[in-house]
């Protein structure tokens, strides 16, 4: 194949391919595709930012408090409070606070917490029992006491009504129809019922506002928009700066765990069960329980030993321990107990690896009686230097002067004077012999 052939067959390729990518081109249409990743972070930490934001957009002064303890410094003056938290934690300082801040001008919003118990004479609601307003079920509501249904009533039975002046018809409000309000001291102005059963009360506190609700949720996010809540938030904070509370106290750590993190809980809780169980693992058989009859040599000896320690009789357990260390040096070495007390103790150092002197001192005869110190001090006075004054020395210090270091302490039969032998720190033995005295 020539050249030419070759350039032709690739011109007539790469035409081939351009018409494929323009037929390609002309095949694809372009559309929009929206993804819905959920609310963001901000409106899953706040259910009412929605209404923040249309109060806002209204040109209104909106601040959101987390909890009760920095609105109590708010100006009453031209100020809406609208309190949706969970308040179950207010104090009835805090509650006569609020009150307080209501009946200098301001305007209080509130929902209803809990149902009246007629047999308690109260709710539980330390804000509502304070101004006699009661929350009942409906279901409960004898048909006497049930709000006569409207004319309109047919056109939306499920919904509230709210009637305002000049106005032909009223304002459609999605409350929930289970609740109903009742004002006790019928001090109410103002009030939105459903077919049948009241769900908003409004009444002068001072020279303030408050107004009670049944339930709050128709301003949050998803419910906001839905027939006239909107205008509701509206009129109820018109004109005015607002402050929203949503929580009247901050959320401990283990709620906002839960909340936020509830894979965490389940895999500590897990943790905790396998650490439990781990620990809780025996590593070998159950030991039976020793018996109390049991009787043991060496628990014996100890015992014995200790006896005889308590009752002074130190020296029956030396010369027992000597007896047994003659016997031992008897099997090692034929002929021991045959030879003489000086000839054992070098056999001994020499079995023993260790010092003559410690030797010699452990196997020291124990002396029958031992003497008291007033006895030497007296043996003392009457053979050493005879009817000379002397300072008589305490027993404190004549125990550690003299009892402390003599060995034996004997009466000479030649001389009649008292001898003192006593153990030399060079390990040799020392001999005390006091010189006679001339009358």
């Amino acid at each position: 194949m020539s050249r030419l052939h070759t350039r032709a067959l690739a011109a007539v390729a790469v035409l081939l391919l351009g018409l494929l990518i323009i037929w390609l081109a002309s095949q694809l249409q372009p559309y929009e595709d929206v993804v819905e990743h959920g609310p963001a972070p901000e409106a899953r930490s706040n259910p009412y930012l929605a209404a923040e934001l249309f109060l806002r957009g209204l040109g209104l002064t909106v601040e959101h408090h987390e909890g009760i303890g920095s609105v109590e410094t708010l100006p009453s003056e031209g100020r809406t409070l609208l309190l949706l938290g969970d308040r179950r934690n207010l104090t009835p300082r805090q509650t006569e606070r609020l009150l307080d801040w209501a009946a200098a001008g301001g305007h209080l919003v509130v929902v209803a917490e809990r149902l009246w118990d007629e047999k308690a004479g109260k709710s539980g609601d330390l804000l509502l029992d304070r101004l006699n307003l009661q929350q009942y079920a409906t279901e409960e509501l004898d048909e006497s006491s049930q709000t006569p249904q409207s004319s309109t009533a047919e056109e939306h039975p499920q919904l509230t009504k709210l009637y305002l002046e000049n106005e032909r018809a009223p304002a459609f409000i999605a409350f929930d129809t289970d609740f109903h309000l009742y004002d006790a001291d019928n001090r109410a102005h103002a009030w939105a019922n459903s077919a049948g059963a009241t769900h908003m009360l409004q009444l002068q506190h001072g020279d303030g506002l408050i107004t009670a609700l049944t339930d709050s949720w128709i301003w949050q996010n998803r419910k906001i928009d839905d027939y006239d809540h909107a205008w509701l938030l509206w009129y109820l904070t018109q004109d005015s700066a607002v402050t929203l509370v949503h929580r009247s106290e901050h959320d401990g750590l283990f709620t906002q765990l839960r909340r936020y993190f509830p894979q965490l809980l389940v895999a500590l809780g897990l943790l905790l069960v396998l650490g439990l169980w781990h620990a809780g693992q025996r590593f070998g058989p159950i030991l039976p329980a020793a018996s109390p009859a049991r009787r043991q040599l060496q628990e014996h000896l100890h015992g014995s030993a200790e006896f005889l320690m308590r009752h002074g009789n130190q020296a029956r357990l030396l010369q027992q321990l000597q007896l047994d260390i003659r016997c031992r040096a008897s099997r090692h070495h034929p002929g021991f107990e045959q030879l003489s007390a000086g000839a054992q103790l070098p056999l001994l150092a020499r079995l023993t690896n260790l010092p003559p002197g410690r030797v010699e001192q452990a196997m020291r005869p124990v002396p029958a009686q031992r003497l008291s110190a007033p006895r030497i001090d007296a043996l003392c006075r009457q053979h050493i230097l005879p009817g000379r004054p002397r300072p008589a020395l305490p027993e404190r210090e004549l125990h550690g002067m003299l009892m402390g270091f003599a060995d034996l302490v004997f009466q000479h039969g030649g001389s009649g004077r008292l001898n003192i032998i006593y153990r030399r720190t060079d390990g040799n033995v020392g001999w005390v012999d006091p010189p006679a005295v001339s009358p």
